[in-house]
């Protein structure tokens, strides 16, 4: 069964109704173990994978998630789009807890994350500047609204360390910055799968607002889940919905990220990274 879409998230999305021949898959890599095991199954008569991005029951913390080793698997399994379902915080009045926003740019606030398969004797840039894929983003905010699924179209995500949730000094300062939403996870998640050549878009799930909005209660887990719990059932409406999409030929400039991002010589390249990256840059050698 040929895979070609790819969803990263919780334990909510993998457990659908009518995923059929469903398997676990362990995968090895260069750098070392994946969250989990991915799930493979079809739906809608088409090949899918997810992946826990914190590993089942949920034991890895955001800065603890081998980024790396979960894009290089899915480029392993054959995997073309990612479609990441992920928990945030509003940090504007108008996006009210319940909101799906379609994320469209990152502010990347992280501190101690490795944010690129490059390095050891390879250096390459790749550009950054629209970090999801407009193809893909178009094909889930329209089959959302033909399902009836309200979504906000466009918002940028900051992402921070972790884990702890922010103070509300910070928060006042990134809504001056004028970020939409808050998270713990997309980056560098979005970077490597650029780097992997692999399209990536975000469906933000909101729970609440952070802790800037004073009339309300700070974020709490119990909020996360309740809220999370609640939106489950969209989230895999617009799942359900977009994974005839890989039937389509990408024509998008993700899937030629790297074409012209090397700096170093390709005779240059040590032959480790050229066999550990292989399935990622092997066509460009």
């Amino acid at each position: 069964m040929e895979i070609k879409l790819g969803v990263i998230g919780g334990s909510g999305l993998y457990r659908m109704e009518g995923l059929k021949n469903v398997r676990n898959v362990k995968i090895s890599t260069p750098f070392g173990e994946p969250s989990d095991e991915y799930i493979t199954g079809e739906l809608e008569g088409r090949g899918v994978v997810f992946l826990p991005r914190h590993g089942r029951g949920h034991t890895i913390k955001p800065s603890d998630i081998n980024f790396r080793a979960n894009i290089y698997g899915f480029k392993k399994l054959g995997v073309e789009r990612i479609i990441s379902m992920s928990a945030v915080g509003s940090m504007k009045e108008e996006i009210a807890p319940g909101t799906m926003v379609l994320v469209d740019q990152f502010f990347d606030n992280t501190k101690k994350r490795i944010s690129t398969f490059f390095g050891e004797g390879a250096v390459v840039h790749i550009g950054f500047a629209l970090p999801t894929c407009p193809q893909l983003a178009d094909a889930i905010y329209r089959t959302a609204k033909k399902a009836g699924i309200a979504m906000r179209r466009g918002g940028t995500y900051l992402c921070m360390e972790g884990p702890q949730f922010s103070t509300r000094g910070e928060s006042d300062i990134y809504r001056k910055w004028g970020v939409d939403v808050i998270g713990m996870t997309n980056m560098p998640e979005a970077k490597l799968a650029r780097e992997a050549e692999i399209c990536y878009s975000t469906v933000a799930l909101v729970t609440d607002y952070d802790c800037w909005r004073e009339a309300e209660e700070s974020v709490t887990v119990d909020m996360i889940i309740k809220r999370l719990n609640s939106m489950n059932a969209a989230a895999q409406s617009v799942i359900r919905n977009v994974v005839s999409l890989p039937g389509e030929k990408r024509t998008c400039s993700c899937a030629k990220a790297l074409e012209n991002a090397f700096i170093t010589p390709k005779e240059l390249i040590p032959e480790k990274v050229k066999k550990d990256l292989d399935i990622i840059i092997g066509k460009y050698l």
